[in-house]
């Protein structure tokens, strides 16, 4: 791969233990490795500067992971920028899809499959994220927390694509830190959403951590909020759905929100197969 083609950008904090792992998943495609720290009192830094990163430290106060990652992508100079967590690495075979993807001028950020692994669980859960996109001073992220890139590259004409590439995920294992963090995102996207109530983009992201908190009847609320804002989403439709009929069973709500999503988007699997669930249990 050319000098300078790839940029791989991280922000980090106290990620030692992890850290290697993550740069040795990518060493071969030969990035360009920018790292910004946000407090690490480790040697996550050491570790950085032996695998020759920039490496910068940014303040945190306030906690803004969009404005970190944003400082990374000032930095980069490669062509493409290719974004990773310590906690995460990329499967090896993935590498020649990502020197292919590089060698183009497609003016587009890709999906990559993010395959969460957790202690204790026998089926890792995937998700799909934009982690490449060319370097373009309009392509930036946005969010104080569960920041994304997406829009922006929609904004300034890019388009979003699937790709083969996947990335191994470690996902936080104990409990207890997984429920600060729920709490502490919870605090921050709720003082996003006074700043700006119409993204309701925020609101996506409140809801997925009270539903992970498992506060049901919280993350319902939010969903009806969501379609106030987005009443032509089929998907927030099949999401309220969702929580109407299994936590807060209002079956006929359930229906209707189960049409309606596939009114919106005819031939909806998912919707098609919820409305018929809800007919063999009314037969049954």
């Amino acid at each position: 791969m050319s000098e300078k083609a790839l940029s791989l950008c991280m922000i980090v904090k106290n990620e030692a233990a992890v850290l290697a792992r993550c740069l040795d998943s990518v060493r071969s495609l030969t990035p360009e490795i920018v790292i910004v720290d946000t407090g690490s009192a480790d040697a996550t830094t050491h570790l950085a500067r032996n695998y020759g990163a920039i490496l910068e430290s940014f303040d945190f106060n306030p906690v803004h992971f969009g404005a970190a990652r944003n400082r990374a992508l000032e930095l980069a100079s490669g062509r493409w920028i290719l974004v990773l967590d310590a906690d995460e690495a990329l499967d090896p075979g993935s590498l020649p899809f990502i020197e292919q993807i590089v060698a183009t001028n497609e003016n587009a950020g890709y999906y990559l499959e993010r395959v969460n692994l957790q202690a204790g669980s026998e089926r890792p859960k995937s998700d799909y994220v934009v982690r490449l996109f060319p370097n373009k001073q309009e392509y930036r992220y946005r969010g104080r927390v569960h920041e994304t890139v997406d829009g922006s590259i929609l904004a300034a004409g890019g388009r979003l694509l699937r790709s083969k590439i996947r990335i191994d995920h470690d996902f936080a294992s104990d409990p207890e830190a997984r429920r600060r963090k729920n709490l502490w995102y919870i605090e921050i996207l709720n003082q996003e959403i006074l700043e700006d109530p119409s993204d309701s983009s925020r609101l996506d992201f409140l809801a997925a951590e009270y539903h992970q908190l498992g506060s049901f009847d919280a993350a319902t609320e939010i969903a009806e909020r969501i379609l106030t804002l987005r009443p032509r989403d089929p998907e927030a439709h099949l999401r309220a759905g969702i929580y109407h009929l299994l936590h807060k069973v209002d079956r006929e709500r359930a229906r209707g929100d189960f049409s309606e999503a596939l009114r919106l988007r005819p031939g909806y699997i998912e919707a098609e197969s919820f409305l018929q669930l809800l007919g063999r249990s009314e037969s049954s």
